[in-house]
């Protein structure tokens, strides 16, 4: 027994040598097909210390930042190889590999880095905020109500961007003594400018319908997702008419912990499959992609269950219904929108095509929508949170230009930067 555990252990190693063997031929490989990153040149980096499983932190970003570096150059500093391979692939923007603390140092001294964006926090994040004399600023990935946005991080930020109203409501209950007027900075949904993309489908008469469940969540506070109580329901549903159109994008982890929550995912997937066999017309879509934005502007609806989802779409002003945890002990948020949203029962779920219809007939429901988008985004009109995030920008370059005069006659080079901080863990 012992000598086979060791045997399979050996040969697991041998393995993992290998593929950390491949993955850094294959990285430098990409780093020799960029090129060396031209010097002087960037203003703006965005700074990533997270390997690929979080990478949907920064795919989400790479549009609008794509549309800020056309003024302000922008390069992505990643602290990961696996990170740092799949953006060299999928990125608009240039990155540069800094694993280690020099390597980041080097790229410091050799660039014109004024503004450092931070997606998520990591606690490495600390790494590159000990450079003075640039702005740090929070960006983070995404609109929410959950516990992640209140977190007393936001004061480790010289400047937050954050959405709207809601944002600033939400924060003003728990930082204490912050400069919500200086640091605090409303940019809306950037991202929601970008959400047109190449449609896999034809568009007709059909109504187009976004399902997005998540997970079936690893504890019963967190119990959200709705495959096994509303989704073959929904989409059953929906396949039957010849009139819907149904988008089904499930979280990629679905059913890894409850067997019944995979079934009927599978249940699901196989029905959509079936459903486009017997009508090729309907184009009926199973979304694993990558990218997502087509999907969100392009419904006529969406159903969601509790999760970033629910604020994507809510960017898209269009219309949503939320799906009713089964699960008692799921914890929902009473202060925000889902205090006031269009909510879908799992004994609803069979009957969601009269759901639907009277939503989209419904004028009540609408002027809420409205209210509720305006108060976490601002102006969603195309291009609005794209103009509020370019202004937000030069907002906090001019005060990069103003303290630069202000310390004019500073040494060139902080002490504390010449001290060695030794090398990552």
């Amino acid at each position: 027994m012992g000598i086979n555990h060791d045997v399979r252990r050996a040969v697991k190693l041998v393995k993992e040598v290998r593929a950390s063997r491949q993955a850094k031929r294959a990285l430098h490989g990409k780093l020799a097909e960029q090129g060396p990153l031209p010097s002087g040149h960037f203003k703006i980096a965005v700074y990533f210390a997270d390997g690929p499983v979080n990478l949907y932190q920064m795919r989400q970003w790479y549009k609008p930042l794509a549309r800020l570096a056309e003024t302000w150059p922008v390069v992505i500093l990643s602290r990961t190889s696996g990170g740092t391979l799949t953006m060299l692939s999928e990125s608009p923007l240039p990155v540069a590999h800094v694993r280690k603390v020099t390597e980041l140092e080097q790229v410091i001294a050799e660039q014109d880095i004024r503004v450092v964006f931070y997606v998520n926090q990591n606690t490495k994040n600390f790494q590159m905020m000990r450079y003075g004399r640039r702005w740090h600023v929070f960006i983070n990935h995404g609109e929410s109500d959950k516990m992640y946005m209140t977190t007393n991080q936001f004061k480790a930020y010289d400047y937050a961007f954050v959405a709207g109203d809601a944002a600033l409501a939400r924060l003003d209950t728990v930082l204490w003594n912050y400069d919500f007027d200086a640091r605090a900075v409303k940019i809306g949904r950037p991202q929601a400018d970008h959400y047109a993309g190449t449609l896999p489908y034809t568009p007709d008469e059909r109504q187009v319908v976004l399902y997005a469940p998540t997970w079936e969540g690893d504890r019963p506070a967190a119990a959200y997702g709705s495959i096994a109580s509303h989704g073959v329901g929904i989409v059953t549903a929906l396949l039957a008419t010849g009139r819907h159109r149904v988008i089904y994008r499930p979280h990629p982890r679905s059913g890894v912990v409850d067997p019944a929550y995979a079934a009927a995912n599978k249940r699901i997937i196989q029905a959509i499959a079936a459903a486009n066999a017997r009508d090729s017309a309907a184009q009926h879509i199973y979304d694993t992609g990558a990218e997502l934005g087509w999907q969100l502007s392009n419904a006529d609806v969406a159903i969601v269950d509790i999760s970033a989802m629910v604020y994507d779409r809510l960017a898209a002003g269009k219309p949503l219904l939320i799906t009713r945890p089964l699960n008692a002990a799921a914890e929902i948020d009473r202060g925000g929108y889902l205090s006031d949203c269009e909510w879908l029962a799992a004994k609803d779920a069979p009957n969601v095509v009269a759901e639907i219809d009277q939503l989209t007939h419904d004028e009540a429901a609408e002027a809420r929508l409205a209210v509720w988008v305006e108060r976490y985004f601002g102006d969603s009109t195309q291009g609005a949170a794209t103009a509020r995030f370019h202004a937000a920008v030069q907002h906090v370059m001019d005060e990069w230009d103003r303290f630069k005069t202000l310390h004019s006659q500073d040494a060139e080079i902080d002490e504390l930067e010449k001290e060695p901080q030794g090398e990552p863990v």
